[in-house]
């Protein structure tokens, strides 16, 4: 059946349209166009550092050494830039719900040390107006279908934005954090459903870390013994 499948509709590959051999993928072309994180990354955040990772590495980068990150550790799947950037915008504003699972399968791929067997895979919520002139919550796709492919349980209605905020776009690093200030908080039933388990945030992009660590601090609120973060994509300082 899935052979006819193919014939009739040929796998393309997500971000350009070629033919490709397995649906859901990319073709070569754009496979190096993709910035994919490897190697020695930070502890906190998952950007690449320069050196060999060694089965003991835990470095960190100059943002994660100058601001104290809540969670414990982090990791991301690419780099916020080139045809990783394009992925990510379509996802987030091009209803292009088609690179939820590619996405959530890169992600799966980096959360080997955030990933505890009783996680709780929580994404970090979106406001309702936000919901409403969107339609999804694209960390939420992301976290529920990286909970299938983990085996762990996803709890998207655990936190809440209670506030609106204002998009972070050109904010400085303190302006984001004030704008997050008081903005995310553990949902009626978190503290029930969260005590005492290590949770995995789950978002699409990770710049100052303003959005992630209100997430987390709501987190601890309900209850949570550790947290740790995994991105789609993280921006980075250009070299």
């Amino acid at each position: 059946m899935q052979s006819l499948l193919n014939l009739a509709f040929p796998p393309q590959c997500v971000s350009c349209g070629a033919l490709v051999r397995e649906s859901f993928g990319l073709c070569g072309v754009c496979w190096r166009e993709t910035p994919f994180v490897t190697g020695l990354v930070c502890e906190q955040c998952g950007v690449p550092l320069p050196g060999e990772a060694g089965p003991d590495a835990s470095e960190s980068c100059d943002d994660c050494l100058t601001i104290a990150r809540p969670w414990k550790r982090g990791r991301a799947a690419l780099l916020y830039k080139d045809n990783a950037r394009r992925l990510v915008l379509a996802l987030k504003h091009g209803d292009r719900l088609d690179l939820v699972r590619p996405a959530a399968r890169w992600m799966a791929g980096v959360t080997g040390p955030c990933l505890e067997p009783d996680s709780v895979i929580v994404p970090v919520p979106a406001h309702y107006w936000r919901l409403v002139r969107r339609r999804y919550n694209q960390a939420a796709a992301l976290g529920l279908t990286l909970a299938r492919m983990t085996g762990r349980p996803c709890m998207p209605d655990l936190l809440m934005r209670v506030r609106r905020t204002r998009i972070q776009d050109g904010m400085s690093r303190e302006d984001r954090f004030r704008n997050l200030a008081d903005a995310i908080r553990p949902g009626k039933q978190a503290a029930k459903r969260l005590a005492g388990r290590p949770v995995l945030l789950v978002d699409d992009v990770m710049t100052s870390g303003a959005t992630l660590a209100a997430a987390t601090e709501a987190a601890h609120a309900a209850g949570a013994e550790r947290v740790c973060i995994v991105v789609l994509a993280r921006v980075a300082k250009d070299d």
